[in-house]
């Protein structure tokens, strides 16, 4: 028989259960709220500092605004670098994805070069995160339209517009104003990191790397808020850039015209000081090159041409050409023959075409074959007499010689406002052991005494020398910068380095410099019609030896093989305001290659003076046959 059990459920037992179970998920959902209420104290309190910063560092960034470099303005006004925008494509890393997809892409979109890609890709081990690296500048209106053609291909890409230096003059200018390119690894290591964050550029030689400083101004900042994509949602806050100075040169465009078109391309170079201030008015060197190709990189074809190319268009020969002077050392030598006594203003010597020294079969030659007839200093430096000086130098001595040319700056820096100057050589006794560990013979006097052998001189030597016989003794520094925004800079002080024994001494010289362009002498030719008063002296150079006994034919003569010509003045010779040098390499003539150039600059700079006035037509220089003369 089955037995039948009756279930009676029990409502205690089970609401006590399900209060329990109440209880525990509430004290559990409390544990877990006390949990996360302490978590949450930790982040927002505790560590508030730290993950404030962290969120900030993520939504807000901090990047570097360039200042505007300073403009070069010559003495009028006329802007000789100038800042000029320019499209850059920039890459963002963070953004790029594959970089080397991304490069190889743009390669070959672009026809960038291996070169572009390496520099690329030095700057980017270098940067910083979230920062825009240029890539490829000044992008043309194709480039351009390519780019946005192919954007949906190209992550972290941008267009960027910045301002990059311009020298609307090019060439003319180039070894003066020198030029700006691209800072790489060994700038970052000299430069301040603060006030050159964010900068691509800095000057690279002549002013405008002597004047970086003044030029490239105060970096600014900006904080902005930033998506998730990096791009700026809004601007936090600004500090502005402070922009470079603008400088304000010596330099007159008219009369560096007149220098680079007197040269025409041939190898040389042109200088010309304000006797005043030194103040440089006129600074060539040819070739030139073009200094824009150099701001963002110049390509390896281009330099490649530049650096190969035989007349070297990249060395500039006015602070770092070292040429034998030649004969426009002969009015100081004569100068200072007056001054030890050597010679006196009265004092002839015959000159039969040569000269010798005692005891020697030797002739040292004059120019012209059959010489001078009797000479004094006067005649000596209008017709450039070789056997006069000759005679100088055996009796004054090299080191005599080397002390008095000393006080003209030969043989040092003049010390000009840009790097890389050249100091030339002052030949002595003492310098011959020092550097050649020989002893001084006679015979090579005679060849320093009329600017040949050892001695070496750059045009701004020659051009500073000239200067200090304009001002009777008193040497200027040659300066570039006349004025920094709207404050003129005093002038380097004059010094007074040469002191000779009579005054009347310095008239001697200026007569007969003067004479050097008069009738009879070896410029006459340029000193045709002159509205003013010039001093100078002609100069050739010899480049190739020639044998005793030989002839010296210039048609024979390969042309790098010929004389070079020289020529140095100042004007006007009553009251100098301008001295200027020349130097033709292989000119053959300096009276007529490197005179007329002289000339030249000189009309360009002296006849536009308001205070200019024009000698009457009675006492200009009248027309004249050219004495028969080789320099």
């Amino acid at each position: 028989m089955r037995r039948s059990f009756t279930q009676i459920k029990d409502n205690q037992r089970e609401t006590r259960l399900l209060q329990s179970r109440v209880t525990f998920m509430t004290a559990f959902m409390g544990l877990l709220a006390l949990v996360l209420l302490a978590r949450m104290i930790h982040l927002q309190v505790v560590r508030y500092d730290h993950y404030a910063t962290i969120s900030d560092e993520n939504r807000i960034q901090t990047s570097p605004i360039a200042p505007n470099r300073g403009l070069i303005l010559d003495r009028n006004g006329i802007v000789l670098a100038e800042n000029r925008p320019s499209f850059s494509l920039n890459i963002i890393k963070e953004q790029a994805g594959d970089m080397d997809r991304l490069l190889a892409t743009l390669q070959s979109l672009l026809k960038l070069g291996d070169e572009d890609i390496r520099r690329f890709r030095e700057r980017l081990r270098r940067g910083r995160p979230l920062e825009s690296l240029p890539l490829h500048a000044r992008l043309t209106d194709e480039e351009l339209a390519i780019v946005a053609v192919n954007r949906h291909r190209l992550p972290g890409v941008r267009i960027e517009t910045e301002l990059v230096r311009y020298y609307p003059h090019a060439e003319l200018l180039s070894h003066a104003l020198g030029y700006v390119n691209r800072i790489n690894e060994k700038d970052l290591e000299l430069l301040d990191p603060v006030n050159y964050d964010g900068t691509h550029y800095i000057g690279r030689t002549g002013v405008e790397r002597q004047y970086e400083s003044v030029l490239h101004g105060r970096v600014g900042y900006q904080q902005v808020e930033t998506n998730a994509y990096g791009r700026i949602m809004r601007v936090l806050d600004r500090v502005d850039p402070q922009p470079g100075s603008n400088l304000g040169l010596y330099l007159d465009m008219d009369t560096q015209k007149a220098a680079f078109d007197g040269l025409a391309g041939r190898r040389g170079a042109v200088v010309a000081l304000d006797t005043l201030t030194g103040g440089i008015l006129a600074f060539a060197s040819t070739p030139g090159f073009d200094p824009n190709l150099f701001v963002t990189g110049i390509s390896g074809p281009d330099y490649r041409y530049y650096a190969d190319h035989p007349d070297r268009p990249l060395y500039n020969r006015a602070i770092q050409g070292q040429y034998p002077p030649g004969s426009t050392i002969k009015p100081m030598v004569a100068l200072g023959a007056l001054h030890y006594g050597t010679m006196s203003p009265e004092t002839s010597i015959a000159d039969p075409g040569f000269f010798r020294l005692p005891g020697d079969s030797h002739q040292y030659r004059d120019w012209k074959k059959g010489g001078h007839g009797m000479v004094d200093v006067r005649r000596a430096v209008i017709q450039s007499c070789d056997t006069y000086f000759y005679t100088v130098g055996h009796r004054m001595g090299i080191d005599k010689l080397a002390g008095f040319l000393g006080g003209f700056g030969l043989g040092q820096k003049t010390g000009i406002d840009i790097p890389n100057e050249l100091s030339g050589v002052l030949p002595s006794s003492a310098w011959k052991r020092k550097a050649l560990r020989q002893p001084w013979y006679g015979g090579e006097t005679i060849s320093v005494v009329i600017g040949q052998g050892y001695m070496l001189m750059t045009p701004l030597q020659l051009a500073a020398a000239t200067a200090t016989l304009a001002n009777r003794g008193f040497t200027v520094t040659p300066t570039f910068v006349r004025r920094i925004d709207d404050a003129d800079l005093p002038p380097p002080p004059r010094r007074r380095t040469v002191v000779v024994d009579k005054p009347e001494y310095w008239d001697i010289i200026d007569e007969a410099m003067e004479g050097v362009l008069q009738p009879g002498g070896t410029a006459s030719q340029v000193g045709r019609g002159l509205q003013y008063r010039m001093a100078g002296k002609t100069g050739t150079a010899q480049v190739k030896g020639i044998a005793q006994g030989a002839t010296y034919r210039e048609s024979e003569v390969a042309e790098r093989h010929r004389d070079h010509a020289l020529f140095m003045a100042f004007a006007p010779a009553d009251s100098p305001r301008i001295a200027v040098s020349v130097i033709v390499e292989n000119g053959a003539h300096g009276s007529t290659t490197a005179a007329p150039i002289a000339r030249a600059v000189v009309d360009a700079w002296l006849l536009k003076q308001p205070d200019f006035v024009p000698l009457a037509p009675a006492t200009a220089t009248a027309p004249a046959a050219p004495v028969e003369a080789e320099e």
